[in-house]
């Protein structure tokens, strides 16, 4: 009778499906996901700014996002200009020559309303009712301005001094802030240098045009062809001049982004291809400005001109494609047991975890803080010789991401939350409940479902046949961060990751003057981290070969603007000794919610795990940012994330760092995403093992080198039961005869 009266309730509440409708689930495995909104969700705007041009899922947590979330858009920082689409036209302006630093912040950005430079607009429309999204490729957006069969198409793009533009009816007019002068060309013919404000520009119309109005603020080309582009001159010399004519009318058509990770040499080869269409002339290629994390790994030389910008000097290159090259040192599942921390402690710090009360769903990114600490446990466990916690509380992350990844209830109907629903306006999979914004404004994706894949990763190691019946969960949340696939029916390519930049975006809708924004950089590292580890357990080459190259990319972006280790790229006038959150147009020491002086250095260390050890490479520096942490605390007791701080110093000094944890364990204020266990085998571990030796790589991906006084000690992971020899790039073999963690002591000469 009970069961009889369960099925009547559970069919009170199935919802009845619409003729024609599509299913309220799609099938994923024994899982799947919400077809549609569940009807205690949130769901982004429904309206994208976009042309029928554009088809398939619309790149959200970009540079350029504003564009298609608002009838114009808000100030975008390709670098090394900046811009905003208006009324008028295309605002261009350039930083590079007010850029400054204070105590609390890099300053590069756009004023707002800025008429400081200049409008590139339409001679025959004053004002346009919007722009909207016309197109895109991996770097470089295009914005159509339509009114009245009057229309302009500009397109522009990361690292890209040139503003491309086509017209139809009418031609292209440039309005300055003041009368500009002219340094090269005559208004007669179709190119001119102009200087304003201490800034040059180069105006490219077609060939037997002219431009009128010198001697006013106002500049219009006199043409019957459709096109013209503008550019921002690193000088104003004869050379520059020459140069940014030669290219002025090769358009650019189509950015591409490739990697390719090189095992053997553990080296990550990415691509940056430009395709133009030659509009006069037959040239090819493209000038593009390089970031310091691009120019200091190029092959081959830039050019001899350079921009100032907010994440240091930009250098100049002519090219159809570039590579850089850039070294990948590795990752560990955990650390291993190399006797630092005392077995019984640790023992009882782990049963506790075990026996610790599940915490009960509250969202996306706070269970997946719960989902990733239980994942770093278990390697532990495991090295401690703790099977039963290990499978303890891997039943208990099985149990969580199945009840994720499971859209029904009991009864077969949708569950109102504890599931993921996609949107396909904009094409996403947003977790219910959401948090931060992570479905109205579609933010932090990479911090959310980064736990949840670093989870589904460590799970794979152990069980192989539970990452068999839920790959395609897993791998839709991969997808929808970073989709490889530009041809992805579901997903954008690469959502959170700007290949250009080296690094993620959190906004969906980058709706703010100082552009997008990125503060917990570790936080998509540890998104990266997932891939790699997902597709390491699983055999899934391009995913863990995805995941290697934006770990590494965004690694060196984190190293030069982030924390600036060479001290090169941050204005001298700022003296904090890290940047908390990039913005496009600005860097900012603070966070969204704390002013905390642990937190703001914490908030780009968490959550420390195997995947962590880039935080050591630069120890001097380590040991600069916890001295400036000190100081910044006024030397009181630490009063928030105090584990995570003595993490922190153990990557430079883990003997002072013991001392801490031993001091304050019990007492001391701890961060949610952690635990005492894991905090005490970090500390304890590299108090045996020494710092960490980045230089030396290894031909398989889980790896590590560490170094402490005359020995040098190599650790290596390996899943395969049958074993493996891991070469490491100095010579040294370390021969591992069966799965597990495997170390080795060499005398330094």
């Amino acid at each position: 009778m009970r069961r009889f009266l369960l099925i009547l309730v559970c069919l009170a509440f199935l919802p009845a499906p619409a003729r024609g409708a599509e299913p309220n689930v799609i099938a994923v495995g024994p899982g799947g996901y919400a077809a549609a909104r569940p009807a205690t969700a949130k769901s982004p705007q429904d309206t994208i700014y976009a042309t029928e041009a554009v088809a398939g899922p619309i790149p959200t947590n970009d540079w350029w996002s504003s564009l298609a979330w608002m009838p114009f858009s808000e100030r975008q920082y390709p670098h090394p200009l900046a811009v905003q689409a208006e009324k008028g036209g295309m605002r261009v302006f350039f930083p590079g020559n007010r850029i400054t630093g204070t105590r609390d912040a890099i300053f590069g950005f756009m004023p707002a309303g800025s008429a400081d430079d200049l409008l590139f607009g339409h001679s025959n429309q004053k004002e346009f009712p919007e722009a909207r999204l016309d197109g895109f490729s991996d770097w470089f957006v295009r914005a159509r301005f339509e009114a009245g069969g009057n229309e302009m198409l500009i397109t522009y793009g990361h690292g890209s001094p040139y503003i491309f533009a086509r017209f139809t009816g009418g031609g292209p007019q440039v309005t300055f802030a003041k009368p500009p002068k002219v340094f090269a060309g005559d208004t007669a013919g179709p190119a001119i240098g102009v200087t304003l404000n201490g800034k040059h520009y180069g105006l490219f119309g077609p060939s037997g045009s002219k431009w009128e109005g010198e001697g006013g603020a106002v500049l219009t080309c006199t043409t019957s062809k459709d096109y013209c582009s503008l550019a921002l001159l690193p000088d104003d010399s004869p050379a520059a001049f020459a140069l940014f004519s030669k290219y002025a009318h090769a358009h650019v058509s189509d950015s591409r982004f490739e990697t390719r990770f090189e095992e053997a040499e553990s080296v990550v080869t990415s691509t940056f291809t430009v395709v133009t269409e030659a509009l006069e002339g037959s040239e090819r290629g493209t000038l593009v400005a390089l970031y310091p994390h691009q120019w200091k790994h190029l092959e081959g030389e830039p050019l001899p001109w350079t921009y100032n910008s907010v994440r240091g000097e930009m250098k100049l290159l002519a090219c159809e494609s570039f590579e850089t090259r850039h070294r990948f040192s590795g990752v560990l599942p955990g650390l291993p047991n190399v006797a630092g921390c005392d077995r019984a402690e640790m023992a009882k710090l782990l049963r506790a975890e075990a026996e610790r009360p599940l915490p009960p769903i509250k969202d996306t990114y706070w269970d997946g803080k719960w989902l990733g600490a239980t994942a770093t446990l278990i390697p532990i466990a495991e090295e401690y010789g703790e099977a039963e916690i290990a499978e303890k509380l891997q039943g208990r992350l099985k149990a969580r991401l199945e009840a994720w990844f499971t859209p029904v209830n009991e009864c077969g109907g949708v569950k109102p939350e504890q599931l993921f629903w996609y949107n396909k306006p904009w094409g996403t999979l947003i977790g219910h409940p959401a948090s931060y914004g992570s479905d109205v404004e579609l933010n932090d994706h990479h911090f959310h479902y980064g736990y949840f894949l670093r989870a589904a990763g460590e799970i794979a190691r152990r069980d192989p046949a539970w990452a068999t019946k839920w790959a395609g969960m897993v791998e839709l949340l991969a997808r929808d961060t970073a989709s490889p696939n530009r041809a992805d029916p579901l997903f954008p390519f690469l959502r959170n990751f700007d290949p250009y930049a080296g690094h993620s975006w959190a906004a969906g809708h980058a709706r703010f003057g100082d552009g997008n924004n990125n503060e917990s950089s570790s936080e998509a590292m540890n998104c990266w981290y997932g891939l790699i580890l997902w597709g390491q357990f699983t055999g899934d080459r391009a995913m863990r070969d995805l995941g290697i190259a934006l770990y590494t990319l965004e690694m060196n972006a984190i190293h030069e603007y982030w924390f600036d280790v060479h001290d090169a790229n941050h204005p001298a006038e700022y003296t904090p000794s890290v940047v908390t959150m990039i913005w496009g147009g600005k860097g900012a020491n603070g966070t969204w919610f704390s002013g905390n002086a642990e937190v703001i250095h914490g908030i780009n260390w968490l959550p420390i795990h195997g995947g962590s050890l880039y935080l050591g490479h630069y120890p001097e520096y380590v040991e600069k940012n916890y001295a400036a942490l000190r100081e910044e605390n006024n030397g009181k007791p630490w009063d928030e994330w105090a584990d995570l701080v003595w993490m922190y110093r153990a990557l430079s000094n883990p003997e002072d760092a013991m001392r801490q944890f031993r001091a304050g364990r019990d007492s001391a204020p701890k961060e949610g995403g952690n635990t005492t266990a894991n905090t005490y085998h970090w500390i304890g571990s590299l108090a045996q093992l020494g710092r960490v030796r980045p230089g030396i790589t290894a031909n398989t991906p889980l790896h590590a080198v560490f170094e402490k006084e005359t020995a040098r000690t190599y650790v290596a992971y390996s899943a395969a039961e049958q074993g493996e020899t891991v070469t490491f790039s100095d010579g040294f073999r370390l021969v591992i005869p069966k799965a597990g963690f495997f170390t080795a002591e060499r005398p330094l000469k």
